[in-house]
């Protein structure tokens, strides 16, 4: 056995393709491009070739909007008074304040500082809460992707064992709340593992789909993984001369699983794809397009 990939680069191309023609046609209807601002925080490289990415994703699909980039050592009010500004600012439909934010800076009070139907990055308690109620306005972009990413390639997740290996907020929670809703790419039977679970491995060895959200480089290895499972992998670190690595350790799980997402060109793709879909959907939203949950 030698696993399929999830092409992740291919379905997002395909997706931002759509999201180009609706803003277009929503441009055409009312008047208004979608407008995602982007608020980076200090110089980190990492950070800032993300920035870049959402920025030029945003620009090829038509929307509006742009980067505001803040010292590393501004002070917390005035990253909060940049938001009030977004978030008072009809032209704006998504905000997204890129994270981590420097140490000095409390994260949860920024998130939930951002307008809740502005949240186009789905942290903002009102929108996870949205989406334990199963009623989802935006889930946080990265497992959004992975859900799409697992339906478009035709993998039954009713009634498989799915196991999340982390537990953030950004991507291990809503990923498990996502594949326990009702309907397409959910009703799975999901346990979480995170830091303080004995012997993750024995338990993701269960599994159907693993999602790996560790954020240690190349951890999982076929020990934890059974043959045929569907393996997704959402780390990315620099390894050994510069090469980019998951947390997924791919020579050694590749053979053994079904499917597996690629490291670059699997998750990352999708996330941004979805940052361009949330966004979409929050323009409609404030012109009256959709009707909110």
């Amino acid at each position: 056995m030698s696993a399929a990939i999830l092409d992740g680069r291919a379905l997002a191309k395909t997706i931002r393709a759509r999201i180009a023609a609706e803003t277009a046609d929503l441009v055409g209807r009312t008047g208004v491009a979608p407008g995602l601002s982007v608020v980076v925080v200090g110089d980190d490289p990492a950070s800032q070739v993300y920035v870049r990415h959402k920025e030029s994703a945003a620009r090829e699909a038509g929307m509006a909007g742009g980067v505001i980039r803040l010292a590393g050592d501004v002070a917390a009010g005035a990253l909060l008074a940049v938001i009030d500004q977004l978030n008072g600012d009809p032209a704006v439909h998504g905000i997204l304040v890129q994270l981590p934010l420097p140490a000095h800076i409390d994260e949860r009070a920024v998130i939930e500082r951002v307008s809740a139907v502005k949240d186009v990055d789905g942290f903002h308690p009102e929108n996870l809460g949205l989406l334990a109620q199963g009623s989802p306005r935006f889930a946080p972009c990265t497992p959004w992707g992975i859900r799409a990413l697992l339906i478009a390639s035709g993998i039954e997740t009713r009634g498989r064992r799915a196991v999340v290996l982390g537990r953030s907020r950004i991507v291990g929670l809503p990923m498990a709340l996502l594949l326990m809703q009702k309907g397409l790419g959910g009703d799975a039977t999901v346990t979480v593992c995170h830091t303080a679970t004995p012997d993750p491995r024995s338990i993701a060895r269960e599994a159907d789909i693993v999602i790996v959200a560790m954020g240690r480089p190349e951890l999982v290895n076929a020990s934890w993984v059974k043959p045929g499972a569907v393996v997704v992998d959402v780390g990315i670190h620099r390894g050994e001369g510069g090469k980019l690595v998951g947390d997924v350790d791919h020579a050694s799980v590749g053979p053994i699983a079904s499917w597996i997402t690629p490291v670059p060109g699997g998750v990352g793709p999708m996330t941004i794809a979805m940052l361009l879909e949330n966004t979409l959907k929050a323009a409609r939203l404030a012109t009256g397009q959709a009707t909110a949950p």
